[in-house]
């Protein structure tokens, strides 16, 4: 990885679309958009971002100067034809400390010594040091470049303001090539650096949840787990070169499944002559069911790592015949009987001992799999659970995809399954509530005030569908517009599965409403002040 070149253009097209999660350092909503805008073409762009997206230079314009300055919507100036070295790959715009280092050397005959006792005033914010090394900056300026007393002593005047935000080169150059490497592996190993991703965010299922959504973005399938093919890691479910490939899910993922009947798993596949089971007959008769045990096998076969072999209902009907079979079959390796197997040879070695599963009286619908699979994967993956209510959420919300600033203050009204309740408490006593939801489009976070989380309590459960309005709201606690879309709901109730499969169409989707007129947002948000949370 050290000798890759930092000119890739796979790696940057990926950079400019802001394809970004899971790349170091440059996955937030917020840098995903100015990557979009900025369009990065080179190394020092990326390492300028991790410089500039933070609150001083957001605030003070610098990034969207940056950002215009590099693609001609704005001149890119210097106070003085003297700093342009210094500022020249920079568009113009003081971003680094190193950059205020060069200008006290080349543009005011600072020693090497003064620029970095410069530097370290600026970086640890010591403006007392910086005032006192003003006359030196400004008189050494005028006699060593000529610059006019007006233009250093303004440049002088920025220049302590930029005390409040600056940022060192070194540090922002290291965190971008991190990132250019992420972005390159990510851009020419798809599903490779995806299977890794989500390998490290195995026990983080928020993580694991946004991963995956990023490898369907991406076109790339995560298949279910499976007693097989899964290895304790996510793995690239193929052996052919392919980048997209898709990717099968780790075994140490699923909840009560420890490493330890994993690797016992593993280790009696790769004993079978095709280095699978051919059948379940197969796998009880290898796999040791002390340490493989019931309550391992039970979750295995709710998150679907037994589908090749039957339907999971069938299966956790006939658990326990599956358990006995287990016991007798290496009961009887170990002693060496025949029983009604036959020989040894037949029992043991042929793997033709077959068991009939009996059928249960009712089969688990589709839903109640996509729960099991929500409670030991943390994730619907075989199937959403809103795929039955595709058509009512259609005509009756607006995608949450569609939630975007320019609604700000607008009137709307959204649906989806809750992912995540937060319920704190005010400086009042009272209870509100954070709520995640998604659908089948994108997700979004609601808040509920005091007043309408106490009518609508009982309905904030997870995995509940429910249907709310409210309006879009994208302002901070001291009310700045920001990029952070929240609905604050007014008004809410839960979507049954019988509603949802006997909805009538009327052959019209949910309007958007028309985006706000900028010049208008001047609507205040409700504050709650939080004083502990439950």
């Amino acid at each position: 990885i050290l000798k890759l070149e930092l000119d890739d253009e796979l790696t940057y097209q990926l950079l400019q679309r802001g394809d970004t999660t899971g790349v170091f350092q440059l996955e937030s909503q917020g840098m995903k958009k100015y990557l979009r805008e900025l369009k990065p073409t080179v190394f020092d762009d990326i390492a300028a971002m991790g410089a500039l997206y933070r609150p001083g230079p957001l605030g003070a314009g610098l990034t969207d100067s940056f950002i215009k300055r590099k693609s001609g919507k704005e001149k890119v100036e210097y106070a003085h034809p003297a700093m342009k070295p210094a500022l020249e790959s920079t568009y113009g715009v003081l971003v680094y400390q190193e950059q205020v280092m060069q200008i006290a050397r080349d543009v005011c005959g600072f020693s090497g010594g003064q620029a970095d006792t410069l530097r370290k005033a600026i970086g640890k914010k010591i403006k007392e040091v910086m005032q006192k090394m003003e006359k030196e900056f400004v008189e050494g300026a005028i006699s060593h470049s000529q610059v006019p007393r007006p233009v250093i002593e303004k440049f002088w005047k920025d220049l302590l303001g930029f005390a409040d935000y600056c940022f060192n080169k070194s540090h922002s150059a290291c965190y971008g090539l991190i990132a250019y490497w992420t972005a390159y592996l990510k851009a020419h190993y798809p599903s490779a650096y995806m299977a890794a991703l989500m390998t490290s965010d195995y026990d983080d299922i928020d993580r694991l949840s946004i991963e995956i959504g990023e490898c369907q973005h991406m076109g790339i399938s995560v298949l279910p787990p499976d007693v097989n093919e899964s290895y304790h890691e996510f793995a690239v479910a193929s052996v052919e070169k392919d980048p997209s490939a898709p990717i099968r899910f780790g075994l140490d993922a699923i909840k009560n499944v420890g490493s330890g009947a994993v690797e016992e798993i593993i280790r009696a596949r790769e004993l079978q002559p095709t280095k699978k089971f051919e059948s379940l007959e197969a796998f009880f008769k290898e796999v040791n069911t002390r340490t493989v045990n019931r309550k391992n096998i039970e979750s295995l076969i709710k998150a679907g790592a037994f589908d090749a072999f039957g339907a999971r209902t069938t299966l956790l009907f006939n658990i326990d015949t599956l358990l006995g079979m287990a016991a007798k079959l290496q009961k009887d390796a170990l002693s060496g009987q025949t029983d009604l197997f036959g020989s040894v040879e037949d029992a043991v070695i042929s793997q033709k001992v077959e068991i009939r599963l009996l059928e249960p009286d009712t089969i688990t619908g589709t839903r109640e799999q996509v729960q099991w699979e929500r409670e030991l994967l943390g994730l619907y993956l075989s199937r959403h659970p809103l795929e039955e209510y595709k058509l009512f959420l259609q005509e009756q919300a607006v995608p949450l995809n569609k939630i975007t600033p320019v609604l700000e203050g607008k009137a709307i009204t959204i649906g989806g399954i809750i992912t995540e309740t937060r319920e704190i408490t005010t400086k009042k006593g009272q209870k509100m509530a954070f709520v995640k939801i998604a659908d089948l489009e994108g997700e979004a976070e609601l808040i509920l005030f005091p007043s309408i989380y106490q009518q609508t309590m009982g309905i904030w459960r997870r995995d509940q569908v429910i249907i709310a309005s409210g309006k879009v709201s994208c302002k901070d606690r001291d009310g700045n517009l920001g990029d952070e879309v929240k609905v604050l709901i007014d008004n809410a109730r839960e979507v049954t599965h019988e509603q949802a499969t006997a909805y009538q169409s009327t052959g019209k989707a949910k309007n958007i409403p028309k985006p706000t007129n900028k010049s208008s947002q001047k609507a205040k948000v409700e504050r709650v002040e939080i004083t502990s949370v439950l």
